[in-house]
């Protein structure tokens, strides 16, 4: 089994939504870091030195590989990046290798033979 790593940059508002619709969408479990910084094509703005931009969550999924792009789009319509300036990214990276997800082997196999 392969999987793919999806990134997700969003606002931190719309973590829970995400969670939850990357979930229906077959994902296993993710890692959520909170308050990432970033800046898209304009700037932060700052107000006396404090930024002023919104706070951001970066989602961690190691996802199937066939189901991943079914994951992605979701997340996309989810937290709005194409719809919202500014609403965040998400993509997804190749995994060579990957230890300790034998319980998520178990538990995708029947969803991966569903799927194909």
């Amino acid at each position: 089994m392969h999987f793919k790593l999806i990134i997700a940059l969003v606002q931190d508002d719309k973590t829970d939504a995400v969670l939850e619709a990357a979930r229906n969408k077959g994902a296993t479990g993710a890692t959520v870091i909170n308050h990432a910084r970033g800046e898209g094509l304009e700037p932060a703005k700052t107000f006396l030195g404090l930024s002023l931009e919104t706070q951001r969550d970066m989602v961690i999924m190691l996802v199937e590989e066939h189901i991943s792009r079914k994951v992605l789009e979701e997340i996309a319509c989810v937290a709005g990046f194409d719809t919202e300036s500014g609403a965040g990214i998400a993509f997804q990276l190749n995994v060579e290798d990957a230890v300790g997800v034998s319980h998520q082997i178990r538990c995708l196999t029947k969803v991966v033979e569903d799927e194909l």
